[in-house]
């Protein structure tokens, strides 16, 4: 194994603590974002985590911010509550003045006019970006390497994948970059990731962030998520951003709450988990999991009922079809969602202008669009085919809702879900690059959770024996995310 990636420039304090320092006047928004911006340009030598570094961008917010700053305490106003805290964003959330390219090729000269609602909160709460993370290409991978600007390296071990699709958001927090930064989860994107490098990944209950100014792969699937290194900045990003939004019906009025929930275990006095009931999913901690990682499950079992909790077996029978269920409707949405990228209106154009529009249309997508995203969009037409729709498509949906309805009868008998995050550590890079199917099945653990909309979150849980971070994923009620945080909180607290 290689060494872990060095850097020289201190790594990022806690949120918390940024914008506490930023609040009292200790330090200023310019000199944290000048900081940020030093130590993501040394670790983009090492890991490539960025597609793009966003210097003058974040040196004008946060000028500006420390402006606003200036201004409250001047009246006795409050400071927002994120005040210069740096943040990295994925490459598939439309920033305001940054490129914004999910990756890919066909979308290299897109710079968007507005911001994604999640975006436009967090700044106005003081967050400032800088930089857009790497990726696999419009979300559409399980390493990080299907992007048109290189894979994105573990920095735990240079050899490794950071995980994907969100590898670059989770590197940047591992890395020590950021305390905060966003990706987008449709199938395990976030939680993968922050597995892989040793972090809190975390994807909320359907709806409980907007999904305006997100590049759609799977509309029913996606939801922005968040990547940490604790609980309480977690928390903190959820109170900013949460909420009803009028540019998406599918956000929910979740209250911002987070907090505030987290209670004795926010506070550092008490750890204990006495009463909560914790369902281990015994269909996906069988074969096909490295060892490490089961003994690593035993291990956070133990330290569960150490805490107090009650931890019981909660079987999902069709957890072990989910994985084709999803991949059948992530990519028949895929393939809808991504029609728009045509050469003509979306998208960079390839061609001449007396070449007709299907041979536009056809060398722009050949041209823009990378391997993976091709072969899914396949995979999602043939899915939506005359002939094939109801034996496909059709019965992945009955899956569905077979997976949803399983998950609620067990979440009536217990208040967590509990499965491995992934069924191995972070894999060499190029190991699977070749193998779709190897690389599909990494997702069986964590597909659950975008079936059924529920919250879902990645929780570190020690390392394997070449030193590689594990990550345990437990699972919610819809809109009980606030257990999510908890539990991890009191395992972390209590590590």
């Amino acid at each position: 194994m290689l060494p872990a990636m060095s850097n020289d420039a201190p790594a990022a304090r806690s949120a918390r603590a940024i914008a506490a320092s930023v609040a009292d006047g200790s330090t200023t928004a310019r000199a944290e974002i000048e900081a940020a911006l030093e130590r993501a340009e040394a670790l983009q030598e090492s890991t490539n985590a960025f597609t793009h570094i966003l210097h003058e961008r974040a040196r004008i917010k946060s000028d500006a911010l420390d402006g606003r700053v200036a201004q409250l305490r001047s009246v006795g106003e409050p400071v927002p509550p994120l005040a210069g805290v740096p943040i990295v964003v994925k490459a598939n959330l439309c920033v305001a003045g940054a490129p914004t390219t999910a990756a890919s090729k066909i979308l290299e000269t897109f710079v968007p006019p507005y911001d994604a609602t999640v975006i436009a909160r967090l700044e106005a709460a003081g967050a400032i970006v800088i930089a857009m993370a790497n990726q696999d290409e419009f979300g559409m991978g399980g390493s990080s390497e299907a992007s048109a600007y290189g894979p994105v390296r573990n920095p735990v071990d240079a050899s490794r994948v950071a995980g994907g699709s969100s590898g670059g958001s989770a590197a940047a927090v591992a890395g020590g970059v950021v305390p905060i930064a966003l990706g987008t989860d449709t199938g395990g994107s976030v939680r993968q990731p922050a597995a892989f490098c040793g972090v809190l990944g975390f994807k909320p209950t359907y709806g409980t962030f907007s999904r305006y100014g997100v590049m759609a792969y799977g509309s029913s699937l996606d939801q922005i998520g968040v990547v940490t290194h604790g609980a309480e900045d977690l928390a903190l990003v959820l109170d900013a951003a949460v909420g009803r939004d009028p540019h998406d019906a599918t956000s929910l009025a979740v209250e911002p709450s987070f907090m505030s929930g987290l209670g004795a275990a926010n506070a550092g006095r008490d750890q204990s988990l006495a009463g909560l009931r914790v369902g281990v999913v015994p269909e996906l901690v069988g074969e096909g999991n490295q060892q490490a990682v089961l003994d690593a499950l035993q291990a956070t079992k133990d330290r569960l009922e150490a805490l107090g909790a009650s931890v019981v077996d909660a079987s999902i029978p069709s957890a072990r079809a989910a994985l084709a269920a999803y991949y059948l409707i992530a990519t028949a949405e895929a393939s809808s969602n991504l029609a728009r990228y045509d050469g003509m209106i979306t998208g960079v154009r390839v061609g001449e202008d007396g070449d007709g529009q299907s041979d536009v249309m056809t060398q722009s997508r050949g041209q823009g669009f990378g391997l993976e995203v091709k072969r899914r969009i396949l995979m999602g037409s043939f899915a939506l085919s005359a002939g094939h729709v109801d034996a496909w498509y059709g019965r992945a949906l009955q899956v569905r809702r077979k997976v949803a309805d399983e998950m609620a009868a067990a979440f009536g008998q217990v208040d967590l879900l509990l499965t491995p995050t992934a069924p191995t550590t972070a894999f060499p890079l190029g190991k699977k690059v070749n193998d779709p199917l190897a690389m599909y099945l990494g997702d069986v653990d964590t597909v659950l959770a975008n079936l059924a909309g529920n919250g879902g979150i990645s929780v570190p849980a020690g390392t394997d024996e070449d030193g590689l971070p594990i990550g345990m994923q437990f699972l919610a009620p819809p809109l009980e995310d606030g257990r999510l945080l908890r539990v991890a909180a009191a395992l972390q607290q209590s590590a």
